[in-house]
């Protein structure tokens, strides 16, 4: 047992993570003290090394969560994973360099009304500075098209970057008690159409076992848009860049602008390599091919993703 492992399952494994490995992995080489600049710079980081991307589904192998198999696949096998991945390896990063983490579950709604299963991960973080200022942040680096910086804990708190800006807020939630309220992650559009719900939590708890069971779900379900598809999404500073299937598609930050462009099967894997830095060996290149060559001819619009 570690400092960082009180053996009841509700720490993240902070004592077991190779700290110089992957702070190498994400770039970053400055302070590493628990304080709200240390949080953005790291949080920045890893957002712009780490891609978005549900590739173990699809090619047939299980998500595995414990901290050892994500040092494995994220940090010294250079590639991706959806939320649970990034929000566990963040956290287990955070609480090691003395920060507060609990994690936290959120409905992806993407401006529907419908009610969704919590299955997005996102992280509550205190600092050194907490005790004397109250202030806390949301941390939220698996999104895939999130923020790049931590947003507070606050209603109307915001975070802007490069022309894309981002506001949390408190709602009351239909049907619940008073004082139960759920927060909202809100993106404002580039092309101007106002303000768009991402997704909604609560500050309930949530453990890394939750999380098994939410990466089970959508890693299996069969409604699952991870299950029958590629989701592959990367955030540069001023372009964000996804891919759907075999829809590949770059959007400028600044203005909003689009280009799309639909791919053979055969040059996705070269495309995962170059645009978003996921580089596959020969048999998993072709075995992703062959999935690609099953999909119907118009996969559909692209789907919410879930985790």
């Amino acid at each position: 047992m570690t400092e960082h492992d009180d053996g009841t399952g509700r720490r993240w494994d902070g004592g077991l993570l190779d700290l110089d490995a992957y702070l190498a992995r994400i770039g970053h080489t400055g302070d590493l003290s628990p304080t709200p600049e240390t949080l953005r710079a790291l949080h920045r980081a890893h957002v712009l090394a780490v891609p978005f991307e549900n590739l173990e589904v699809l090619l047939g192998r299980p998500v595995l969560l414990d901290l050892p198999a994500l040092q494995d696949k994220i940090v010294r096998g250079a590639r991706g994973g959806y939320c649970f991945e990034h929000a566990r390896l963040f956290a287990a990063a955070l609480e090691r360099l003395g920060f507060g983490v609990t994690g936290l579950s959120s409905r992806v709604g993407m401006g529907s009304d419908r009610v969704r299963p919590a299955t997005h991960a996102v992280l509550r973080v205190e600092t050194a500075e907490t005790p004397e200022t109250g202030r806390v942040w949301i941390c939220d680096v698996g999104f895939g098209a999130g923020p790049l910086e931590p947003v507070g804990f606050a209603d109307g708190a915001a975070t802007a970057d490069s022309g894309w800006s981002f506001r949390l807020e408190r709602r009351a939630a239909p049907g619940a008690p008073p004082g139960t309220g759920e927060w909202t992650l809100r993106e404002r559009r580039a092309d101007g159409g106002g303000w768009l719900d991402l997704h909604t939590f609560t500050a309930n708890p949530q453990y890394a076992v939750d999380w098994v069971v939410g990466s089970h779900y959508v890693s299996t379900h069969p409604r699952s848009p991870f299950v029958r598809r590629p989701v592959v999404q990367r955030t540069g500073p001023d372009v964000r860049q996804a891919l759907h299937g075999t829809t590949w598609t770059t959007t400028v930050r600044a203005d909003g602008s689009r280009r799309e462009r639909k791919l053979e099967p055969h040059e996705v894997p070269k495309v995962l390599e170059d645009v978003f830095g996921i580089a596959l060996d020969a048999e998993d290149a072709a075995a992703l091919a062959a999935v690609l060559e099953r999909l119907p001819a118009d996969d559909g619009p692209a789907e919410v993703p879930a985790g």
